[in-house]
């Protein structure tokens, strides 16, 4: 089958499909016809066939990590096809680990169309919490693929700590706020009810 072909059915970018050609990394015999054309030979019943629908996570921090944001979803979404997955979904989404609210990433996890979710680290999901989200996901039948299990540098764990004493500071003083702001409104309340 035509490259494009390929791509569209592993439900892959024909750019990403190029670069895999162009690397290496299909795991299927290829070729270049003289016209420029390249043809994958896919069998659907070689060894390698489509195991189950993937959905892939990348997460970074910051804007300014976008280009190992993009890394980072070819990274997975080549290991998903070295693993016979039919890519479904590919999301990228720039945020603290700590937020739990990424759109992106509640938008993903409404969806089933998959049954695997693959992230390159536990903490590209979520800082805390990734066994219970473990959990319920199996529950939905949907399966956990952590790439990378490998620990967390002291200088991340470093940079959470910092994280999450900010992130309660902020609560904290929200809440005091809220409380001036209800008393506030109870005293204006009480004022015109003895008016």
């Amino acid at each position: 089958m035509k490259l494009s072909d390929y791509a569209q059915h592993l439900g892959i970018s024909y750019q990403t499909a190029w670069r895999h050609f162009k690397s290496g990394k299909i795991p299927y015999p290829t070729q270049k016809l003289p016209s420029g054309t390249v043809i994958v030979d896919y069998v659907q019943d070689s060894g390698i066939a489509m195991k189950g629908n993937a959905a892939i996570y990348a997460r970074v921090s910051s804007a300014e990590n976008k280009d190992n944001l993009e890394r980072q979803a070819e990274r997975l979404t080549a290991y998903a096809i070295a693993r016979g997955y039919k890519v479904q979904h590919v999301v990228k989404e720039t945020g603290s680990g700590l937020n739990d609210n990424r759109k992106k990433l509640e938008a993903l996890l409404k969806k089933d169309d998959y049954e695997i979710l693959i992230v390159e680290h536990r903490d590209r999901l979520c800082r805390f919490g990734s066994n219970y989200l473990d959990v319920l996901l199996s529950r939905c039948g949907v399966s956990l693929d952590i790439v990378n299990k490998v620990d967390d540098k002291p200088d991340d764990l470093m940079t959470d700590l910092v994280g999450i004493i900010t992130s309660f500071a902020a609560r904290l003083y929200g809440q005091r706020r809220g409380k001036r702001k209800t008393e506030k409104i109870i005293a204006t309340l009480q004022a015109a009810d003895e008016e």
